[in-house]
């Protein structure tokens, strides 16, 4: 296909098993490409957004300034949005014994037993390389929490994902939420705040005293105007009394008006809760304007495990919540560390397990990795609207359930209308009853290196 107004200026992407070579292209529009409803169409950005869209082979309205991607044989989907990551923690897993594993308390101690050991370039280092594997994967924006370890400086390793937020700006969108111990001292959130942390957190369901660490948490919000995320509930067994962390969070963002976003993270215990409990706690979390972020892999992997038959699946209560319009997002959560051994940065990898855990449809899986977690943490709108922040991710035009289980592994993705990472894989394959009688399978795999630019 060309267009007269911009032949000259149109690149091909180009199949999914060719050479990578369009990482730091500047886009001014995309051909041709399918959408997620799976009709064609040309698509041309401005500023970094979505300016004009039309079908495909129609001329596009007004003059396109700068080259256009050739995007046949390629789906264009929203970029996805990781909601909830531990960057200071990834990959350090290989610094534990391999063992059995360990419940949510185990891994807590296993990590602050090394926390004193780890410094600004060591997070920053392991964090740079998370990053880049999310980007390759078609994440744009990530939220991720930072502890305030009790040894040292408290805010070391805040410093040096603020220090990564702002080496990335306008390639990946990264929000920094200092997670707060109940043992952090209430002025190092303060200072957290002043040195330019985004977001707020803590892990009340880990405090001696759940209601005075939310309510400790939610006073300094008010003091600065900070968004909240607090880890809460992140067991299947219900507390003494049958308190619920999610539950005293929306009473108290009631009572005190609050206007910036609160996001309730884990909520695992929601899922334990039986009909007549849950609804009750449903309603309120809808009334209060709560999002909340589900996290299969990792509480997959850390809960349950004390149970010896018919275990929990250590997820939150998903299908309740959107049936009562709850904003719900998912993420990876931790990455190669003690929390979760496995995991790969990639949100088909969590699509795959809200659609075989959660019992998700592809469009809802979808949407919880990409559009809905843009909502919970305050971010505009990303994908092919009109208006839309040019976040896409380009993957093969296949059925849109080969992508979501994982099993397409090239992407090219775009931040603000700039392609920031493309990736391909070629394989050359001899397979047969020919070729094993001639000796060993000669099958191989060639992976061909994700490129980033920032």
């Amino acid at each position: 296909m060309q267009h007269d107004a911009t032949a000259a200026a149109t690149l091909p992407v180009g199949p999914p098993d060719g050479a990578v070579s369009l990482a730091g292209t500047e886009v001014a529009a995309l051909w041709s490409v399918r959408q997620p409803d799976g009709t064609l169409v040309d698509v041309s950005f401005v500023g970094g957004r979505v300016a004009a869209l039309s079908p495909t082979a129609s001329r596009p309205p007004g003059v396109v300034a700068g080259p256009g991607l050739d995007a046949r044989g390629w789906r264009a989907l929203p970029a996805a949005c990781e909601p909830h990551a531990h960057l200071d923690k990834a990959f350090t897993a290989a610094r534990f014994p391999a063992e059995r594993g360990a419940d949510l308390e185990g891994a807590v101690a296993r990590w602050r037993a090394l926390a004193p050991r780890v410094d600004r370039a060591d997070v920053l280092g392991r964090a740079r390389s998370a990053v880049e594997r999310y980007a390759s994967r078609g994440t744009t924006t990530i939220r991720t929490h930072v502890d305030a370890p009790a040894e040292g400086d408290p805010l070391r390793m805040l410093d040096a994902l603020l220090a990564l937020r702002d080496e990335l700006a306008g390639s990946v969108t990264v929000q920094v939420c200092l997670l707060a111990g109940w043992h952090t001292p209430t002025a190092v959130l303060v200072e957290a705040a002043a040195r330019g942390a985004d977001v707020l957190g803590g892990c009340p369901h880990l405090a001696p005293d759940p209601h005075g660490e939310v309510t400790r948490v939610l006073d300094v919000a008010e003091r600065t105007g900070l968004p909240v995320d607090l880890h809460v509930d992140e067991q299947t067994s219900l507390a003494s009394g049958g308190a619920l962390d999610i539950e005293d969070l929306a009473r108290q963002v009631l009572a005190r008006g609050l206007t910036q976003r609160v996001t309730a993270s884990h909520a695992v215990r929601l899922g334990s809760l039986p009909p007549d409990r849950l609804g009750p706690v449903v309603e309120l979390v809808a009334r209060a304007g709560l999002g909340v972020v589900t996290l299969p892999i990792t509480n997959l992997y850390l809960q349950g495990r004390d149970a010896t038959h018919l275990a929990p699946r250590g997820l939150t209560a998903v299908r309740a919540l959107l049936d009562a319009g709850v904003p719900v997002a998912a993420g990876a959560d931790n990455v190669r560390d003690p929390f979760n051994p496995v995991g790969s940065c990639d949100p088909f990898e969590t699509t795959a397990l809200l659609m075989t855990a959660a019992h998700l449809s592809e469009r809802e899986a979808l949407d919880a990795v990409t559009t809905t977690p843009r909502t919970v943490l305050g971010m505009p709108p990303a994908g092919l609207a009109l208006g839309d922040r040019a976040d896409l991710v380009l993957v093969p035009d296949v059925p849109l359930g080969d992508v979501l289980a994982g099993a397409e592994p090239a992407r090219v993705v775009v931040a603000g209308g700039r392609v920031v990472a493309d990736t391909r894989v070629r394989r050359d394959l001899a397979l047969g009853v020919a070729h094993r009688a001639a000796g060993p399978s000669t099958r191989k795999t060639v992976p061909v290196p994700d490129q980033l630019v920032r």
